[in-house]
């Protein structure tokens, strides 16, 4: 889509403008089902699409991304517009863009919104926010899944042509499998957190979410200052050794998922694919480690705000950082060391194959207000049952990226997930995944 549009745009067929107003036709009418946005300024939607047309009628293009309108999920620090991060506590109105807006802008993006997300990023549903849940464009009464709901159901349903969240512990690669679109989590420290709202700093990353791999990866270019680095060539897919992570992937998960994945992966084969299933040994390390950094991070941020402006906290997010006990230092060191010895088991794997492979979401999306997922061994908690697979690749750090790979007999999608050595390599091989699987 990014490429399409931008050709269009060179040749005359659309301008920035088009583009725009197409979504905000679509804002407008799926907004009151969705409520997927927080804020949108039509005006300056139009202004700044005027303005890309402007300059591109004048000779100045600013590259692939120019006049092209995305969407920002509601923590990044946007000049003169309120950064609410889900949260009635804040209403901050920056001076200044963040440093990824400011590159975005840079690369001529028109803003269409500011996208609606669970409070402060503290959960998988986006169902918990201060300016109500977001809801999956199927069914209102499902969750888009989060934090970044907002993002991802802009994307779904084309009121932005991609958008930028966040991914503490799934909450870009968690709403991009519920709602069918493409969800990348680059390394950690690829993209400047500075002017985003924090949750776990040592964890917390900036990414897209797309129609497509290859427009995921533009729009990651287009948060760096620097021209926009040639998209990586797609290797054959007979050279691709796929490690699949079965043991852990495929414990708890519901059988339309289990099947829809199994089947994308004997697709993968039957293209000339290599998989071999590969042990995660760490497993057991994940949560508490998870839990012990995140706890200790957000509390740095939210113990101050909460004996004044706890009472504007959404009551789900109030309870769960209140009654909170902050990890001691000795047991934060060990949680950082064991952090590292979870991302020495995954670079030992990615040493073995090119890239790992497992479902992007163990569930269908959930019904909202649905607190756990019922097992045949027991009742999970939602939130650990959303963030189960996708939360090593934080603590590891590796680049990881969701990208559809069915529809389950009702019409629900589901996704694989793909962690690579380095977001090039992973953008390069999922490039080849997704054209096997389409």
């Amino acid at each position: 889509m990014v490429r399409e549009c931008a050709r269009q745009l060179r040749d005359g067929r659309v301008r920035a403008r088009d583009l725009v107003e197409r979504c905000l036709e679509r804002i407008e009418a799926l907004q009151p089902a969705t409520n997927a946005f927080i804020a949108v300024d039509p005006a300056d939607a139009r202004a700044s699409a005027d303005r890309a047309d402007a300059e591109l009628r004048s000779g100045v293009d600013r590259g692939l991304l120019h006049g092209l309108p995305l969407s920002l999920k509601d923590l990044f620090d946007q000049q003169g517009a309120v950064t609410t991060a889900g949260s009635r506590s804040l209403s901050h109105r920056p001076p200044h863009d963040a440093p990824a807006v400011a590159a975005l802008r840079q690369h001529g993006i028109v803003f269409a919104g500011r996208c609606n997300m669970h409070e402060f990023a503290m959960g998988t549903t986006s169902e918990d926010s201060g300016f109500g849940a977001v809801r999956h464009p199927r069914d209102p009464m499902r969750s888009a899944g989060g934090s970044s709901g907002g993002s991802a159901v802009a994307v779904a349903t084309g009121m932005s042509i991609a958008s930028i969240g966040s991914d503490t512990g799934g909450s870009i690669r968690i709403p991009a499998a519920a709602c069918g679109v493409v969800g990348l989590k680059p390394a950690w420290g690829e993209v400047s957190l500075d002017g985003v709202v924090p949750l776990s700093p040592s964890l917390d990353t900036v990414g897209p979410l797309a129609c497509s791999v290859d427009d995921a990866w533009w729009v990651l270019q287009g948060l760096h200052p620097r021209d926009l680095a040639v998209l990586p060539d797609a290797p054959a897919i007979g050279t691709l050794r796929i490690g699949v992570l079965r043991r852990f992937g495929w414990q708890r998960i519901e059988e339309p998922v289990r099947e829809g994945v199994d089947q994308a992966l004997a697709r993968l084969v039957a293209a000339g694919g290599h998989l071999e299933d590969v042990p995660f040994a760490c497993e057991p390390l994940v949560v508490p480690t998870y839990v012990t950094i995140l706890i200790r991070e957000a509390l740095d941020y939210h113990g101050p705000r909460l004996p004044s402006l706890g009472s504007l906290y959404t009551p789900a997010v109030r309870e769960r950082l209140g009654t909170a006990t902050r990890p001691s230092p000795e047991a934060y060191r060990q949680a950082l060391a064991d952090r590292e010895q979870i991302a020495r088991a995954v670079a030992e794997l990615l040493a073995r194959v090119d890239v790992l492979a497992l479902p992007g979401m163990a569930i269908l999306p959930p019904l909202i207000g649905q607190s756990h997922v019922h097992w045949p061994d027991g009742d999970e908690v939602m939130r650990a049952a959303l963030l189960r697979l996708t939360q090593p690749f934080n603590l590891s750090r590796h680049a990881a990226l969701v990208l559809p790979a069915g529809h389950s007999a009702e019409g629900w999608p589901f996704s694989l997930q793909l962690v690579g050595r380095s977001t090039t390599s992973l953008v390069a091989a999922a490039r080849t995944i997704e054209a096997a699987l389409a």
